[in-house]
């Protein structure tokens, strides 16, 4: 009698411990892994719901690179735009304060301005990495020339002080009238005019008279008036008012007062014993007022102006110059070009709003836009203020630089007050704030969207380390067990059967 081999009955045996030590290394696995698969094929009916939900856990991820970027380059922007609103209050303030002028023509408040201004230029060339945040989408290169560039030009190009000092020639005129012509026609008249058509000098915006005995009569263009005494005196306190638009456009107006007085005091002049006398008391009087004028306020203005020719730069629109020479008798503007005329703003100069020049993707239908350029009007207004008051100078000796600083400060005061209808660096802060505001709520967003996909994920894809860990322990009792039986299975002989 034989016995045989175990055959197939065997086979099935080894198979299943096999297939038993399989599923007992699976399990090591997913409890070090904490995956049920280490491919999406072992997810099962899943794995479509597994790739769409990573995909989406992704692209949030790609999202919230970009906030993290363009939220460190909008904190950037605002603290620099923070100084520039700073600066702008303390130029301000020391436009209030009266200054006296040193030996170099400057007062305190001008050479505050100047340092100042070279802030302000290196604060509108802040950059985030290698990228300008203020050149629109030319980041890759300064949004401002150099402070000695811009007021002092380089080389064949003119600067700021250099444009000043041409429109200030073109403002005053040869006579130093602010382009006024004031002349006798006749023994008993004087005339203003304009002595031509231009965008230069005072311009005479109306006269009200109450002199007795005048006859006041319009002319133009060029726009003038005529005041003739034929009839008679004017009585002792009337008055003649002559008002005039400056180059900023601003407003000053002169008063001359008829007084019987032997020593006729500043816009007074003397009643004559004949009205051609008195005509030329008030001829004499006349030119002097608008002399001062132009001494104080019209410089001032034309410094303002000039100013505003030189930083107003924007696409299609270069900075204005006075086309000249001889300057003191210009009658229109020329545009500076590259070779001739620093401009100030080197970034991009495009047509649509500043804003857009640099968006970002934060979500998937959201975009935020955070563009900047130098030239947009609230930056620009500061600067070129500021620069208007750093560039004019003044003589120790010339009696009307008092009053002309005094004029000066009047008007950067005023205009760093900011009119109505003039873009601010708080309204480019507040919109910024608003691109902030934005990303914040996209980051919480993500945040929030991100743990609930991450546990749906777990819940298809992870496993549960209790439930895993006494599966193990279960098969392992089961392996052992089928292990030892196979064992004595294949240690069987006749000796030990019988």
């Amino acid at each position: 009698m034989s016995i045989s081999g175990i055959g197939s009955q065997t086979s099935l045996i080894v198979q299943s411990l096999v297939d038993t030590r399989r599923q007992l290394d699976d399990l090591q696995r997913q409890l070090g892994t904490g995956k049920k698969a280490d491919t999406y094929a072992g997810l099962g009916l899943d794995r479509g719901l597994a790739v769409g939900l990573r995909a989406h856990v992704a692209s949030l991820g790609g999202f919230d690179n970009a906030i993290t970027n363009v939220g460190v380059r909008i904190n950037l922007a605002q603290v620099a735009l923070g100084r520039i609103s700073d600066i702008t209050h303390q130029i301000k303030a020391a436009t209030l304060q009266p200054g006296a002028i040193d030996s170099n023509g400057s007062t305190n408040a001008q050479l505050n301005a100047y340092l100042e201004l070279g802030e302000l230029l290196g604060l509108l060339n802040t950059q985030a990495g290698d990228r300008y945040l203020f050149s629109g989408r030319s980041t890759d290169q300064p949004a401002v020339e150099t402070l000695d560039h811009v007021m002092n030009g380089d080389g064949a190009r003119a600067g700021l002080k250099q444009i000043t000092a041409e429109r200030k020639q073109a403002d005053l005129g040869a006579n130093g009238l602010g382009r006024l012509l004031i002349t006798a026609p006749t023994p008993f008249s004087v005339r203003l005019r304009e002595d031509v058509v231009s965008p230069f000098g005072l311009k005479l915006a109306g006269v009200t008279s109450n002199l007795a005995n005048a006859t006041v009569t319009p002319s133009g263009p060029p726009t003038g008036t005529t005041v003739d005494l034929t009839a008679g005196n004017p009585n002792d306190g009337d008055t003649i008012e002559y008002r005039f638009t400056l180059p900023d456009g601003s407003t000053e107006s002169i008063t001359l007062t008829a007084t019987t007085s032997a020593n006729p005091g500043p816009n007074q002049f003397a009643i004559g014993a004949t009205s051609d006398l008195t005509a030329g008391n008030l001829l004499t009087a006349l030119t002097a007022a608008v002399g001062k004028l132009a001494a104080t306020s019209l410089t001032a203005a034309s410094a303002v102006a000039a100013a505003g020719d030189f930083f107003n730069v924007d696409a299609g629109q270069p900075p204005q110059r006075v086309a000249a020479p001889p300057f003191d008798t210009a009658t229109a503007f020329v545009a500076g070009t590259p070779a001739d005329t620093v401009t100030w703003y080197t970034g991009e100069m495009g047509a649509d709003p500043a804003r857009a020049t640099a968006t970002a993707s934060v979500d998937t239908s959201i975009t935020v836009s955070y563009g900047l350029r130098a030239n947009e009007q609230g930056l620009r207004w500061v600067v070129q203020n500021v620069a208007a008051l750093a560039a004019m100078t003044f003589s120790q000796s010339d009696p009307n630089a008092a009053e002309r600083s005094a004029a000066l400060n009047q008007r950067i005061g005023t205009a760093l007050a900011v009119p109505a209808g003039t873009q601010k660096v708080e309204d480019i802060e507040g919109e910024l704030a608003g691109a902030q505001t934005t990303l914040s709520a996209a980051s919480d967003r993500h945040r929030q969207t991100k743990a609930t996909l991450s546990d749906m994920l777990e819940q298809i894809e992870g496993i549960s380390n209790e439930e895993v860990a006494s599966t193990i322990l279960a098969m392992q009792t089961r392996l052992q067990a089928s292990l030892q039986t196979t064992a004595l299975l294949f240690q069987t002989s006749l000796v030990r059967y019988l």
